[in-house]
């Protein structure tokens, strides 16, 4: 069945429940209309794009029992074939045929899950693609480019009943779910600053320039709703990071975890009421694009997020470098990994300690079958938000003016409405820059505004040059629907 008539086979079905919906929960019209799978029934699963986070995914769904990957897909085809026979041994010699199109796997009505790791750029319109065509979606961190993009998938997994996860795996680990029950419930006082740290080195990718495509890598499907400019970085894939067109910073690719879960603990489920960044990319030029030193600090009224992005050499903060901290008035929480953290009065000692892992994927895979998206446990909607709080923290940053450091802390000061002590995280900052030889005095950073942002409808307030930033201009045929009616 083709994806188009698929689509209009599901929208026509919306009219056969529309009584169902009226009379109960989505939950319960979910159950009823599509039928709860066996628990010993095997999925299959069509992995997109394998070269790197990827494989964590075969990893997740290759061979065990309840799901087999039937399908590979990646438009580097030297990669995808060599982990299609990766895949096959793995499966005991069950086969798991290649594919270099996308929406090839979309067309095949044998595909139950597609888990989808390609670059950023692809996320949201491979996730919308999915839903329509009939299937269960696994979607990486950060679940969209922009913030339009996170919202086009919930409204597309709530129209056609979809099971879509994601990949934010911290919220299912045991010991993470432990610690934020504990911040939440009030265990270090009352909790108003959560802080996400990104502490983390990364070198130069390399002087910009024009290069070659690789030959078995296809172009046009790789850059799929993105431009298909040249290729300017020296190393092809992941490097697309550092670079606008396709990746977020650092901010959307480790800290999109961090920033979940900094929103998660603080208990606030919408986007802020107002976002301000700052930073550069200090130390070196190169082919990359996106800062490396960032700082977003986002209004809740009575709470704040604040983010802090170093790419530079750096000493930890309170015992993280990639993690959050919770300050509350009796104590504060230290996260320090994916599945663990501590709990320490104001003295410092340690009041408790948490920690356990498990399997996102099972928790996808249990909720898949169960048709009940309750059971997720970062279903599409907390994904959104948190992409989201990124993608705003990179829009303050994009419209911001290069001021001195003494205009930087003048313009700060003005924000002393707000729970964090803005001058002092910048002051630490500044600390940091002047470590690695780069002195504020003697250079400048770029200061965005604080944009005022209405949570409901996710627009900013009165800026309609903000706004435009909200999505992108696609590249036909890829492109993401723009409004709720066209998912």
């Amino acid at each position: 069945m083709s994806r188009r008539t698929r689509r209009e086979f599901l929208e026509d079905s919306m009219f056969a429940t529309a009584a169902a919906l009226a009379a109960g929960s989505a939950t319960q019209v979910f159950a009823q209309e599509e039928q709860v799978r066996s628990a010993n029934e095997t999925l299959s699963v069509a992995v997109l794009g394998v070269n790197n986070r990827g494989r964590d995914h075969l990893g997740g769904f290759a061979g065990k029992g309840s799901t087999v990957v039937t399908h590979i897909c990646d438009p580097d085809e030297r990669v995808g074939q060599r982990q299609a026979e990766g895949v096959s041994r793995r499966q005991n010699g069950k086969a798991a045929k290649y594919v270099k199109d996308l929406r090839e796997v979309f067309d095949d009505p044998s595909v139950d899950i597609v888990s989808i790791a390609t670059p950023n750029h692809w996320h949201a319109l491979a996730a919308i693609w999915a839903i329509q065509a009939g299937k269960d979606v696994y979607v990486e961190k950060p679940v969209s480019h922009n913030v339009t993009e996170g919202r086009r998938i919930v409204d597309a997994a709530r129209k056609h009943q979809k099971i879509c996860q994601t990949g934010t795996q911290c919220r299912t680990n045991p010991g993470m779910r432990e610690a934020i029950a504990f911040v939440q419930e009030g265990g270090i006082g009352t909790v108003k600053v959560g802080r996400g740290l990104c502490y983390k080195r990364r070198d130069s990718i390399g002087e910009k320039g024009t290069r070659s495509v690789p030959e078995h890598i296809d172009y046009n499907l790789w850059c799929g709703p993105a431009p298909d400019g040249p290729v300017t970085r020296p190393q092809f894939h992941y490097d697309w990071h550092w670079q606008w067109a396709y990746g977020n910073g650092d901010l959307g690719n480790q800290g999109i975890h961090q920033m979940d879960i900094a929103r998660w603990g603080l208990g606030v489920d919408s986007i802020s009421n107002a976002v301000i960044s700052y930073g550069g990319r200090f130390g070196y030029e190169d082919a990359g694009e996106t800062a490396n030193t960032q700082v977003v600090i986002h209004d809740y009224d009575d709470k704040t997020l604040v983010f802090e992005v170093r790419g530079l050499e750096t000493d930890r903060y309170k015992g993280a470098d990639v993690g959050v901290i919770f300050e509350g008035t009796d104590g504060y929480m230290v996260i320090a990994s994916y599945d663990s953290g501590t709990a320490f009065d104001k003295e410092g000692n340690i009041i408790k300690t948490f920690r356990g892992g498990a399997s996102h994927y099972d928790n996808f895979v249990k909720a898949v079958k169960s048709r009940n998206r309750d059971d997720l446990n970062a279903d599409i909607l907390e994904g959104h938000l948190s992409s989201a709080l990124c993608h705003l923290g990179n829009i303050s940053y994009l419209l911001g003016d290069e001021v001195s450091r003494d205009e930087a802390v003048d313009r700060l000061k003005s924000y002393d409405h707000l729970e964090d002590d803005v001058v002092a995280t910048f002051e630490r900052t500044e600390e940091h820059l002047a470590e690695n030889d780069v002195k504020l005095q003697m250079t400048s950073v770029k200061l965005g505004p604080m944009l005022k942002i209405d949570p409901v409808s996710e627009q900013f307030i009165d800026n309609s040059t903000a706004d435009t930033m909200l999505t992108r201009d696609y590249r036909k045929p890829f492109v993401v629907p723009a409004r709720a009616a066209d998912v």
